[in-house]
């Protein structure tokens, strides 16, 4: 096994180096060595990095990335580490729907809800057109307020990230407290507080590296408000003219720095926290039911209503209307907008298919999700079972892009992929689907990673160790016996990938083939030109089609185990009792 897994693991970190270190690697060179990459190097020292202080737009834009991440980082933690806390004490009847609410969150792309709350808060929307709300505009559409509609959106990975780590109870050193007379906000400021401090810092951590690596929001609002980040000044450099690829570098540069940053300062929190306070009489949390439920009830359905309810339902508002300032009734209803989906429909000389567009994104989010969950299959299988010297950068290959924006991967695999030497070798795929396809996959792969790790960390390593001494070589090992028994994880993380490509709005701006329609552009192209009817109409259709997918999915994944523990039940019995009779 030690053998097999060297090769093994040499293999796939190979494989993640190209797909997804190479790339970051490129962006950061460039950064230094303009040119590098398109056989014209000019190094002229460092000078390049300092030009962020004297030119206003760079400055501006990591200004903005900064102030917004380090705001919404405290705000989003705020809220998701209260209703954290709140969730894992207290029993109430709203708290499975804050639980849905987490992971539609979660799941659904920031460029979307930030479009919904564009159409909400905008000056001509339904704040101001129906409410009478004139207000929200300026409200919202200012630093404070971009932080407020952010941390509505990116509290989930604080408050998963809490939640998981209060679930064990260990109230004996509150009772100690109490004991020797402190009062209960005494024991929660001094001692409860204080052990969640390491989940605290990583929830916030993970807001932080979300919100500055964004680039839906940012694209979403550039219809209607001037907010210049890194991650959209990136795009602008690669989309003008003439292109200035050592603007990108220089920004992407910048961005990974923040990103690393942050890293380092959860890694060094959570080395200096002491966080080993489980022991023996540590039990699970039982949840109690609290004296006022109607009180936590109304503040979780508001607070829902907020996150979810307006940027959702603008969208769907906006979607069934003729003219969004004709208010809602019923001479202005109409699904007119839906019917456009499936007709096809030009602007400005850019065609506009709803069903092209699904069609490819959806193949490719197939495609990157099956690809990536077989790679994510042998990497968690080297990291659990082998021996493997170089684990750690195994590890870290598998993780990097979720701390990476897609934009700078994007930037990064143009850099790679798009080489004259290339076209020798017939590997020149800049500009072509496959290219989107491996960018997909390189994003994908750290879930796939994830979410099957802990299914096998339950699988005892002796299984294994007894098939190796029958004979039983690597693959077949994986075969017979890991795969049967992860087969449920396994098919979580197809799903978790599928559903986290189809909608990557930064890869494919950033390498979309030519002539080559994907839903995330023709919903953000409709947008842009105002066609808002027409972009809510996509959204809605089209993500209601992606969750039908992965929820017939799963119920026909789990049918056919099943199908499969039965046969597999009579056949035991059937070889039980041949022994008995013989």
């Amino acid at each position: 096994m030690k053998n097999s897994g060297t090769r093994w693991g040499v293999g796939s970190a190979l494989l993640l180096f190209i797909m997804i270190f190479l790339p970051l690697l490129a962006v950061l060179l460039n950064a230094v060595l303009p040119g590098l990459f398109f056989g014209n190097i000019q190094f002229q020292g460092f000078g390049l990095l300092g030009e962020i202080l004297h030119r206003p737009l760079w400055r501006q834009s990591l200004f903005n990335s900064l102030w917004l991440g380090i705001g919404t980082a405290l705000l989003g933690t705020l809220i998701g580490a209260s209703l954290a806390m709140v969730r894992a004490r207290w029993n109430f009847a709203s708290g499975r729907l804050l639980d849905a609410g987490v992971w539609l969150l979660l799941i659904a792309p920031s460029f979307m809800l930030a479009q919904g709350w564009v159409l909400f808060a905008g000056a001509d929307g339904l704040a101001s057109r129906l409410l009478g709300m004139n207000w929200v505009t300026a409200a919202l559409f200012q630093p404070y307020g971009l932080m407020v509609i952010m941390a509505l959106s990116k509290f989930p990975l604080a408050y998963l990230t809490v939640l998981a780590a209060t679930e064990w109870n260990v109230s004996q050193y509150g009772h100690a407290a109490r004991l020797n007379g402190a009062h209960p906000w005494t024991v929660w400021r001094t001692v409860e507080l204080p052990l969640a401090a390491p989940s605290i810092v990583a929830g916030a951590t993970l807001v932080f590296i979300d919100t500055v690596g964004d680039f839906g929001l940012p694209a979403a609002l550039s219809t209607v408000y001037r907010f210049p980040t890194l991650t959209y000044s990136i795009y602008s450099a690669i989309y003008q003219s003439p292109v200035r690829f050592d603007m990108a570098g220089v920004l992407a540069f910048y961005l990974v720095v923040l990103l690393a940053i942050a890293m380092a300062v959860l890694l060094l929190s959570l080395r200096r926290s002491r966080f080993d306070f489980l022991n023996a009489r540590a039990v699970r949390m039982l949840k109690v039911r609290p004296k006022r439920t109607i009180l936590l009830n109304a503040v979780t359905i508001i607070f829902l209503m907020m996150s979810i309810g307006i940027p959702v339902g603008s969208s769907l508002c906006v979607s069934l209307m003729k003219k969004a300032g004709n208010g809602l009734v019923l001479q202005n209803l109409t699904f007119e907008h839906y019917f456009s989906l499936f007709a096809g429909s030009s602007m400005d000389h850019k065609q506009l298919s709803f069903l092209e567009g699904m069609l490819h994104s959806l193949t490719i989010a197939a495609i990157a999700a099956g690809i990536s969950i077989i790679i994510g299959f042998i990497v968690a299988y080297v990291l659990t079972f082998t021996e493997f010297k170089m684990k750690i950068w195994l590890q870290l290959f598998s993780i990097i892009s979720l701390a990476v924006p897609g934009i700078v991967m994007g930037i990064g695999y143009i850099f790679i992929w798009n080489q004259k030497w290339l076209e020798a070798v017939n590997l020149h795929l800049y500009g072509t689907p496959s290219l989107l396809v491996i960018a997909v996959i390189a994003g994908a792969i750290p879930y796939a990673v994830r979410v099957q790790l802990g299914s096998f960390g339950t699988i005892s390593s002796s299984i294994l160790n007894a098939a190796a001494v029958q004979g039983a070589g690597t693959m077949a090992r994986m075969l017979h016996i890991v795969l049967p028994l992860v087969r449920r994880s396994l098919l979580l993380a197809v799903l978790t990938a599928f559903g986290t490509s189809v909608f990557d709005l930064a890869l494919t701006s950033m390498l979309q083939p030519a002539n080559y329609v994907l839903m995330p552009l023709v919903i953000d192209q409709a947008f842009e030109f105002g066609r808002y009817g027409y972009a809510t109409a996509a959204t809605l259709l089209s993500g209601g089609m992606v969750l039908l997918i992965i929820v017939l999915t799963q119920l026909a994944g789990e049918a056919i185990f099943r199908w499969s523990d039965r046969r597999e039940g009579k056949r035991s019995n059937l070889q039980e009792r041949h022994t008995h009779t013989g």
